[in-house]
C-alpha cells in the first residue's frame, strides 16, 4: 500500500485524531498538582531536645500526640497540624521536670504546643532522600511565632521518615528561666525531631470534594 493513499492518509488522520484527543483528556489530570499528605506516627516518632547547664546538659524529651500535614505538590501550600503534649516533657528528674511543667511551660495553662505548617519549598522525591523546607507557626506558651524547618525526608514505599533540628528561644518568646543562684542555663533549647509516618498521594480534583 503506498504511503499517499487516500485510505491510509485517512486512517492516520483518525488514528492521530484519537491520540490527540486522549492526550488532551488526560493532560489536565498530570498536570494537576499532586495533594501529599502525610500521617506521623507517635508512637514512632521522637523529640528530643538539651539544654545547656552549668557543668552539664540537660536532656529531655517529649512525646507527639498527633500529626498530619497536606502539601500541594505544585504550589507548595500546606496544612494540617502537628500537636505535642506539654505535660509529656521530662528529663528522667522529677523534681527538675515540676518545675519546668509548673514554672516554665505552664503546661497546665497552656496544654498543647503546636507546629501548624504553611508551605512547602523543595521537591519530595517518589523514592529516597530528599531536602525541603517547611515554613509554618510554632505555638508554645499560649503564644505564635513563624518557624521554618530544615527536614531531611526519606521515602521507602508508602513510608516516610523525616528529621529536623531547631532552636527554641524560650526565654525570648516569654518563658521563665529556670537559672538560680548556683545553676546557670541557657536561653535557648535545642530541638532535636526524628519523625516516621505513611504517605498518601491524590490528584487535586480528587481532594477538592
Amino acid at each position: 500500500m503506498k504511503f499517499g493513499s487516500p485510505f491510509y492518509s485517512g486512517r492516520t488522520l483518525r488514528v492521530g485524531t484519537l491520540a490527540l484527543f486522549t492526550l488532551l483528556v488526560l493532560l489536565p489530570s498530570l498536570a494537576a498538582a499532586q495533594q501529599v499528605k502525610v500521617d506521623l506516627d507517635p508512637p514512632q516518632t521522637k523529640i528530643e531536645w538539651t539544654l545547656v547547664a552549668t557543668m552539664h546538659t540537660v536532656h529531655g524529651t517529649f512525646k507527639l500526640k498527633s500529626g498530619s500535614i497536606t502539601f500541594d505538590a505544585k504550589t507548595g501550600d500546606a496544612s494540617g497540624e502537628l500537636i505535642v503534649a506539654a505535660a509529656s516533657g521530662e528529663t528522667d528528674n522529677a523534681s527538675r521536670d515540676k518545675k519546668m511543667q509548673k514554672d516554665v511551660l505552664e503546661s497546665q495553662r497552656y496544654p498543647d504546643i503546636t507546629f501548624v505548617p504553611k508551605h512547602v519549598t523543595g521537591k519530595l522525591a517518589e523514592h529516597g532522600a530528599s531536602e525541603i523546607q517547611v515554613q509554618g507557626v510554632f505555638r508554645i506558651h499560649g503564644a505564635d511565632h513563624d518557624l521554618t524547618l530544615s527536614m531531611s525526608v526519606e521515602q521507602t514505599g508508602d513510608q516516610v521518615k523525616a528529621s529536623t533540628n531547631f532552636v527554641v528561644p524560650y526565654q525570648e518568646w516569654g518563658m521563665k528561666n529556670p537559672s538560680t543562684f548556683l545553676l546557670t542555663v541557657e536561653k535557648t533549647v535545642n530541638v532535636s525531631v526524628s519523625a516516621v509516618g505513611h504517605i498518601t498521594t491524590a490528584g487535586a480534583q480528587s481532594t477538592a470534594h
